[in-house]
C-alpha cells in the first residue's frame, strides 16, 4: 500500500505551507530516510524525509500553498501501483475554454485553439498559476501529464517560446522592464509581516548616540583572551548580554499587546536579526538573562550559522520578546534609520557602525568611537519616560562597562 507524504505542523504555527521543491521526478525511486521534500512557512524551510522506499507520485506540484496535513505525495512499493495510481484522477484544476481570458498578444505567429468552446481543459494548479502569472492562453497548449493534463513542464516550455518570441522589452508605465523577482517564499512573508506590524501598532522611534570609547577597549581584551574564555565575543554578544540584564529591570519593555491586554513575560528571549540572501530572519537567544557572555556568544555564533545554511528549525525563530539588529556589522557608516518592531513584540533596537566623529567632553573637541542607535517601541504600552529611562541605562552600561558586565 502507498505511503502518504504529508506537509507537516511546524512549530505552532497553523499558517499554510508553501511546497518549495521536491528532490526526485514523477515516478523516480527514492530510499527512505532520504530528504525527498522541502516545504516553506513564512522564513523556515524544512526538509521532509521519506518514510519508506518506492516509487514517487507527486500530487502537489512546486509553487503551491497547501493546508498543513495535506497529502503532497505518495510513495508506491511497485512499478505497478505506482500506474495504477498514475492512472487515478489526478490532483487538478478543471476549467473550460470559456474560462480562459486571453492573453495579449505576441510578436508571433497567431497560436491555434486546441479545444473547442466549453470542452475541460485539464491542468494542474502549480501550471494554471503560471500560466496566469506570464499571460499563457492554455487552451492552445497540448498536455504531456496523465490523462492529457497540461503540467508544469508545458508552461515552462510556452514561456521560454515566449520569450523567444518577444522583439522588444517589457515595458510598464512606459518604463523598460530589466527583470521581474515574484514576492513570494521569505520575501512575501518579509513583506507581509512588516505591514502588519507598521498597521496594528503605535510605533514610534527615538535616535542617540552613545559614546562606545570604554567598550571597544572592553572588547578588545575579550577577543584578546579569546583562547582562555572559549569564544570570539563580538559587539552583537555584548549588546545581547547588555540587553538581557536591563530588560529585568525594565519588565514592560519585555511584553506584548495579546487580545487587548499587555502581557509581561517571565522570559527574556532576545532575537537577533541575521542578514540572509533573500531578506532578513530573526533567530532568538532563549533565556539570555540566565546565559553567561560566553554562552551567548555560542549561541548566536551558532543561531547565525544555521540561518545562513537555511537550516534553523521554527522553535529557533519564534518566541522572542525583544530583538536586536545590529547594522554596524554591515558598515555604511554613521547614519540613523526607523526600525520596525518584530510583532508581536512591544520594541527593537537598531545598532549603527561605530565611528570616529568629532565630540565635546570637558570644553574639549575630542575624537571618539560614537556608535548610533534607534529605538523603537508600541506607543500604546511604553510610554516615552519609560522609553527613555530604558535607553538612558543601556547608554550608561555601554559606556561605562565594568566586570559585572561579563
Amino acid at each position: 500500500m502507498a505511503v502518504q507524504i504529508l506537509m507537516p505542523k511546524l512549530g505552532m504555527s497553523t499558517a499554510p505551507l508553501t511546497l518549495v521543491e521536491w528532490k526526485a521526478k514523477e515516478g523516480e525511486w527514492i530510499e527512505q530516510g532520504n530528504i525527498v521534500l522541502v516545504v516553506e512557512t513564512e522564513k523556515i524551510r524544512h526538509d521532509i524525509e521519506a518514510e519508506a522506499s518506492g516509487f514517487l507520485h507527486i500530487l502537489v506540484g512546486e509553487g503551491e500553498e497547501v493546508p498543513i496535513g495535506t497529502v503532497a505525495g505518495l510513495i508506491a512499493e511497485t512499478k505497478e501501483e505506482l500506474e495504477a495510481l498514475q492512472k487515478e484522477r489526478p490532483r487538478e484544476v478543471i476549467t473550460t475554454a470559456a474560462e480562459v481570458k486571453e492573453a495579449p498578444p505576441v510578436k508571433a505567429a497567431a497560436p491555434v485553439t486546441r479545444v473547442k468552446e466549453g470542452e475541460r481543459i485539464l491542468i494542474s494548479p502549480v501550471a494554471r498559476k503560471m500560466a496566469e502569472e506570464h499571460m499563457i492562453d492554455i487552451t492552445t497548449i497540448v498536455g504531456t501529464g496523465p490523462g492529457g493534463r497540461i503540467v508544469r513542464e508545458d508552461i515552462q516550455k510556452e514561456i521560454e517560446a515566449k520569450k523567444r518570441a518577444e522583439v522588444t522589452p517589457s515595458v510598464y508605465q512606459g518604463k523598460r522592464v530589466k527583470s521581474t523577482i515574484p514576492l513570494k517564499g521569505m520575501r512575501k512573508a518579509i513583506a507581509e509581516h512588516m505591514h502588519r506590524s507598521l498597521s496594528i501598532s503605535a510605533q514610534l522611534t527615538v535616535m542617540g548616540e552613545i559614546d562606545m570609547t570604554e567598550m571597544v577597549k572592553l572588547r578588545e581584551t575579550l577577543v584578546s583572551q579569546e583562547e582562555v574564555i572559549g569564544a570570539r565575543i563580538t559587539y552583537t554578544d555584548l549588546f545581547v548580554f547588555a540587553i538581557a540584564k536591563l530588560l529585568r529591570d525594565n519588565p514592560i519593555v519585555n511584553s506584548s499587546v495579546i487580545d487587548d491586554e499587555i502581557k509581561l513575560w517571565e522570559n527574556i528571549n532576545i532575537g537577533v536579526a541575521v542578514a540572509v540572501e533573500e531578506g532578513l530572519i530573526v533567530p532568538v537567544v532563549k533565556d539570555a538573562d540566565k546565559k553567561s557572555l560566553v554562552e551567548i556568544s555560542q549561541t548566536v555564533r551558532t543561531l547565525v550559522q544555521k540561518a545562513r545554511e537555511g537550516k534553523l528549525t521554527p522553535d529557533e525563530v519564534t518566541g522572542g520578546t525583544f530583538t536586536l539588529t545590529n547594522l554596524g556589522a554591515l558598515g555604511g557608516g554613521y547614519r540613523f534609520e526607523t526600525v520596525i518592531i518584530n510583532q508581536p513584540e512591544s520594541a527593537i533596537l537598531g545598532t549603527g557602525s561605530i565611528t570616529d566623529r568629532a565630540v565635546v567632553r570637558d570644553g574639549q573637541i575630542v575624537i571618539r568611537p560614537i556608535m548610533p542607535y534607534y529605538f523603537t517601541y508600541d506607543h500604546r504600552v511604553i510610554y516615552g519616560a519609560v522609553a527613555a529611562k530604558f535607553m538612558a541605562s543601556v547608554t550608561r552600561l555601554l559606556e561605562t562597562p565594568t566586570l559585572s558586565l561579563v
